[in-house]
């Protein structure tokens, strides 16, 4: 149990006052960083999976706290990694910062390279190539999916 009103591997339908964070709560846990956020599938419907990278919704994803894994849905601004398996609309945690590991290996690179949305797959991270490119985590080990966060606030 956390703090701020339950479990991180827990999702939530709705917002209830006191039984629930708010939507944009932020929540560390000694190096680890999390913030509440509200899940949407895109249009491309694409399911939530725990470990699965998390990209702010389309322009306003950020400012609304609302997050998807359709990579075609997003910004390409990287918001976390996912911390359980939320439906379309309903709300969870996403750790920002801290070790992680993903349950969908980078689609490339190597160890200490960093990290962005551009030119990878729903729910996972690439190599960025570009200085225009978001980094928004640094590959630790790869072999064991394991990543430095480093998501915006």
């Amino acid at each position: 149990m956390i703090g701020l009103g339950g479990n991180i591997s827990q999702t939530y339908t709705a917002l209830t006052a006191g039984n629930t964070p708010a939507l944009g709560d932020i929540y560390w846990d000694r190096d680890k960083c999390y913030k509440f956020v509200l899940y949407d599938t895109g249009a491309g419907s694409v399911a939530a999976a725990s470990g699965n990278v998390a990209y702010y919704y389309t322009l306003d994803g950020y400012k609304n706290n609302q997050v998807t894994s359709d990579l075609s849905d997003s910004v390409e601004i990287g918001a976390g990694v996912l911390q359980s398996v939320p439906g379309d609309g309903e709300y969870c945690w996403i750790q920002i910062k801290g070790a992680a590991t993903l349950t969908t290996a980078l689609t490339a690179g190597a160890d200490g390279d960093p990290l962005t949305p551009t030119g990878s797959t729903d729910g996972t991270l690439d190599v960025t190539t570009l200085v225009t490119d978001h980094i928004c985590a640094y590959a630790g080990d790869i072999s064991d999916k394991e990543v430095i966060c480093d998501f915006p606030f």
